[in-house]
């Protein structure tokens, strides 16, 4: 079963920019979307005509923003949205699919933005989210994807020390927030499969940073460590196009 993840920071201009094209060359089992920036009636509008796929979405309230979405060829047992906070569940950033073997959890983790001005708000974030995960695992094994917004280790980023304590994403609370979730039974498959692999899976659209390689990955693929024997593969996609972001993905067995 292949499993990708993709931030499209916006569906509808994506799909413009070749999704459906991107979706047949990966031929995910599932895909999971953040950053749709769409209502749920026009992430389908967008997505009509992809075949084979069932669609599940969830939006912001405010229009234009955050949004998540779960695209699947195997129908799963059940579907829920959020995790019944309502400072957190109005944004359409979380999606949990039920399936035989696992949760699927795909989230778009809150961005501490410009001078950090969201950093408390990000860490209260990390604390629910860790709470789900782990009421979820006592049921069966977690699998979450999505747009964490934190690089964790310096290797994640191109320039970690002009970057720490600094911006968005590479702060110690942050790195430590993910820390603590890793720490309580989860594994980075990325990182795990790859530990001396640098590879980036976000770049910003300022100085031509992608085309020089001046990117972080903050786009994860984080299982259960139950689950861990089952997973054959984790890749991040950099060839893919269309977003500041690549889809990053996972074989399990």
């Amino acid at each position: 079963m292949k499993l990708v993840s993709f931030n499209v920071n916006g569906v509808r201009a994506t799909v413009k920019k070749g999704l459906f094209e991107s979706i047949a060359k990966m031929d995910p089992d599932v895909l999971c979307l953040q950053e749709t920036k769409a209502n749920n009636d026009q992430v389908r509008e967008a997505l009509f005509g992809l075949e084979g796929y069932e669609i599940y979405s969830s939006a912001a309230e405010k229009a234009g923003y955050s949004g998540t979405a779960i695209i699947t060829k195997k129908k799963p047992l059940s579907v829920s949205y959020g995790f019944g906070i309502a400072d957190h569940d109005t944004q359409g950033r979380t999606i949990t699919a039920e399936f035989e073997n696992f949760y699927l959890v795909n989230t778009y983790v809150p961005n501490s933005g410009a001078e950090l001005v969201k950093l408390d708000y990000r860490m209260t974030w990390d604390v629910a989210m860790l709470n789900h995960l782990k009421e979820l695992e006592k049921k069966k094994p977690v699998i979450w994807c999505g747009d964490m917004n934190v690089a964790h280790q310096p290797m994640d980023l191109a320039n970690p020390k002009s970057n720490y304590n600094k911006s968005a994403g590479y702060t110690q609370q942050e790195i430590d927030g993910l820390t603590t979730i890793l720490q309580a039974g989860f594994t980075d498959t990325f990182r795990h499969m790859h530990p001396d692999t640098v590879k980036y899976s976000w770049w910003s659209a300022r100085f031509n940073s992608r085309a020089k390689n001046v990117g972080w990955r903050i786009d994860y693929f984080i299982v259960s460590n139950g689950l861990l024997p089952k997973v054959s593969d984790a890749f991040i996609l950099n060839e893919i196009e269309g977003s500041d972001h690549c889809p990053v993905g996972i074989t399990i067995l």
